[in-house]
């Protein structure tokens, strides 16, 4: 083929391509991505911010608008290729293609266009799939979108020791592997929300959820940090001046350079616990596998258990997520989200009863935070119009003060919309509220002939139980004369 036979070749391709851009299709993609990236230009101060407060202007910022202008970048070439289809056989083409030479300089002009149209096309996209890829690992993305749905976890995620980590750095951690599985799942759950199918509440462990030691120990690492700590618990008697006392815990967090402690046991390098479990949130496990480089593999059993049905029960390795079942979305019970709002002051410790009648309000069942943001305030200070009417009079402030604290504890704990009462979700550190610990520290035998221990002093120094002024406190100056 001659140089002149390629130069037609390239001049009659470019004028079929220019022909067929004519079609309906094609034109309204070039409409559609123009006006995409318009709108781009218009709102690029936001773009290049990358964050919005509103999640729903989020939305049509930063996927509606990227949505429309990749979608019109597939119609033009799609329009093409339908016109070209329908009417290849049909002598439409041929004959008809506007002529191509390079010496004319409007020809010239139109192909500059394409070239600097193409070169701005490539350089917007780049910046939407970067923005739109951005919101989507924003916190704002993932707890307030579905609204109703993720509510629960982002009320409890603010209110968390991890509120100002993004979700993402838990939930997906680093890599595009994690990232892509999210969003295949994220697309299950939007599917769920838009048919109105999601489960109330939300079911836990997330069993899609990345291994921890993938996410958690990449600023937890068991290894580090595993000091001996002490854990001052305030409690509040439900007797009328609201008795307050301590209980002193010396923790024995851990590690195999510290000694073995709570993390040395089961998260020291060589350490692996597997485990079986008889339902979905693994409160029951008959069945308990300890293995340690370089000694035998220990097997502990519930007493009981059933041995030909364990093979068909699910086999975990443990990880953070076992004990650490709530780290980030952490709800209360009343008492003890009580306890803390007296010690924090939020709740006068001077008002008479009131450790007692908060716990009986919060209680009480209500169809909504609406319908709790009238009850709970009023059955406060009904209580004490109709028990301590002085008080009222003196102190209605007080009461006031502590009836919103009291609404607040309700509104961060309580969500009936999705059937999220106290209790609903477990929190298995420790053993007062949930069985935690003692899911498998029940005393059952193992094939060493050890048990699985239940002694407290595995895991903590009981220093003080219930102390008005533990001596170990004021020996470490934290209270003086009762006084913290």
């Amino acid at each position: 083929m001659t140089v002149d036979d390629k130069k037609h070749k390239v001049r009659d391709w470019v004028s079929l391509i220019i022909l067929l851009s004519n079609y309906w299709l094609t034109l309204s993609g070039v409409v559609l991505v123009t006006t995409a990236a318009l709108f781009w230009a218009f709102l690029l101060p936001t773009f290049l911010h990358g964050h919005t407060d509103n999640p729903y202007f989020g939305i049509i910022l930063f996927m509606v608008i990227p949505g429309a202008f990749f979608l019109a970048l597939l119609v033009m070439p799609l329009g093409i290729w339908l016109y070209w289809r329908k009417h290849r056989g049909d002598g439409t083409l041929s004959g008809t293609l506007p002529p191509i030479d390079l010496r004319n300089v409007a020809v010239r002009r139109l192909l500059l266009f394409l070239a600097l149209t193409t070169f701005a096309n490539a350089m917007i996209g780049s910046q939407l799939s970067y923005r739109t890829v951005h919101y989507m690992e924003s916190v704002s993305f993932c707890g307030q979108t579905c609204h109703t749905v993720m509510q629960p976890e982002f009320v409890a995620y603010q209110n968390s020791p991890h509120a100002r980590v993004e979700c993402v750095k838990c939930h997906i951690g680093p890599g595009a592997s994690w990232f892509v599985k999210s969003k295949l799942d994220g697309v299950r759950q939007v599917i769920a929300v838009w048919l109105d199918t999601y489960s109330r509440p939300i079911p836990t462990p997330v069993h899609t959820l990345r291994p921890a030691r993938e996410t958690c120990e990449t600023c937890h690492w068991p290894q580090k940090y595993g000091e001996d700590r002490v854990r001052v618990i305030p409690h509040y008697a439900e007797d009328e001046p609201n008795t307050r006392s301590n209980s002193v815990l010396l923790m024995r967090i851990g590690h195999g350079q510290t000694g073995p402690g709570i993390h040395g046991a089961h998260l020291d390098p060589g350490v692996e616990i597997w485990y079986r479990h008889e339902d979905e949130k693994r409160q029951k496990i008959p069945y308990v596998e300890k293995r340690k480089a370089g000694a035998q593999t220990v097997v502990y059993l519930a007493e009981g258990v059933n041995k030909e049905a364990l093979d068909r029960l699910p086999m975990r390795l443990m990880d953070c997520m076992d004990c650490h079942t709530r780290p980030s979305h952490s709800f209360e019970l009343p008492s003890q989200a009580v306890n803390e709002a007296m010690e924090a002051g939020r709740i006068p410790v001077s008002l008479p009863f009131v450790k007692k009648k908060a716990v009986e309000i919060l209680n009480v069942r209500y169809s909504s935070h609406e319908e709790a943001a009238v009850g709970i305030p009023a059955a406060l200070r009904d209580y004490y119009r109709a028990s301590h009417p002085d008080v009222l009079q003196s102190r209605q402030t007080d009461v006031d003060k502590a009836g919103q604290a009291l609404l607040e504890i309700y509104v961060q704990n309580v969500f009936p919309r999705m059937n999220i009462n106290w209790g609903t979700y477990p929190n298995h550190i420790g053993h007062n509220d949930f069985p935690g610990c003692f899911r498998c520290h029940d005393e059952r035998a193992g094939s060493n002939g050890k048990t699985v221990t239940q002694d407290c002093n595995t895991c903590h120094s009981l220093l003080a139980m219930e102390e008005p002024t533990p001596k170990i406190l004021s020996d470490l100056g934290l209270i003086s004369n009762g006084t913290k």
